[in-house]
């Protein structure tokens, strides 16, 4: 009996090198770098990881770049068992005057006009474009991104602008469509994701890259040998 075509996804095929960087790296690196280490999905290093008994370390659940919680960090800033909120049974509490409050649609004292500039935490320029309602990003734009798009239309599904290497800056009048290109999210993430990892690991992915194009420079050269 034949399964039919497409049913099944292709099984992951795994290394000695891949398990043997699984092993090492797992314990104490977050899955993701671990992920893009070895050259597998996400999800396929998980079940991997799962399957050969693998588990993080007690000194990277520790750490912060493990995200969690343990019980005891934070523990007293949590609400205990058995706490009542304050509000409790008090629904439509009266807290002050209601001169002071806000009426509906009215915008706070503070709110910018459109057109104004801020640096977001990252330090990236943003210009305001609207007051709608809803998620902050309807309401502020990356200059760097509106100045793309005045040159060059909207931006393409699953593309990003971003500066050119070495050409980023937060002064208005230096962000020109020279200094900006637009790309693809896989190619963000491979310019963004080896700057993020330790150096011993980076070290690593650039010795990979040069591997892999030696290889396939062995292995082009001995198909035109063949031919």
């Amino acid at each position: 009996m034949t399964k039919s075509k497409g049913i099944l996804g292709a099984r992951a095929m795994w290394t000695e090198e891949q398990l043997a960087t699984l092993r090492r790296l797992y314990p104490n690196y977050k899955t993701e770098d671990v992920a893009f280490m070895v050259g597998h999905p996400l999800q396929v290093t998980y079940r991997k990881a799962n399957s050969l008994g693998l588990h993080k370390s007690d000194e990277f659940l520790s750490g912060a770049s493990a995200g969690r919680l343990d019980g005891v960090r934070g523990g007293s800033t949590r609400f205990q068992k058995g706490i009542q909120p304050w509000n409790k049974g008090a629904k439509g509490v009266n807290m002050g005057d209601s001169a002071t409050r806000f009426k509906s649609g009215q915008a706070p004292h503070n709110t910018l006009p459109v057109g104004s500039t801020k640096l977001d935490k990252s330090d990236v320029l943003l210009r305001k474009v609207s007051n709608d309602a809803g998620n902050n990003s309807k309401r502020w734009r990356a200059v760097h991104e509106l100045v793309w798009v005045a040159a060059n239309g909207p931006v393409p599904e699953k593309h990003i602008v971003v500066f050119k290497p070495g050409m980023r800056t937060n002064v208005l009048e230096e962000i020109t469509v020279d200094r900006v290109e637009c790309i693809s999210l896989a190619e963000n993430m491979k310019r963004n994701t080896r700057h993020n990892l330790p150096p011993e690991l980076n070290q690593v992915v650039q010795l990979r890259a040069v591997l892999t194009r030696q290889i396939n420079k062995r292995m082009k050269h001995g198909q035109e040998e063949h031919r």
